[in-house]
């Protein structure tokens, strides 16, 4: 597993919160700010998932 597939996680799980936590306040900015969050992991995740197949198929 590549560090950005688990720093992406990370980033997408607290993007949740944040737009969980913004949705049941009321507090619209909280929650696109955390949409927003949850994008961002979800690509970073995507990324170190090809870097890592890319590493994957040059080892072979």
């Amino acid at each position: 597993m590549h560090k950005d597939e688990i720093k992406g996680a990370a980033k997408d799980a607290k993007g949740a919160v944040k737009e969980a936590v913004g949705r049941a306040t009321g507090d619209h900015r909280l929650e696109a700010e955390g949409a927003f969050e949850r994008a961002a992991g979800k690509a970073q995740k995507a990324a170190g998932h090809l870097k890592e197949a890319a590493r994957d198929a040059l080892k072979r």
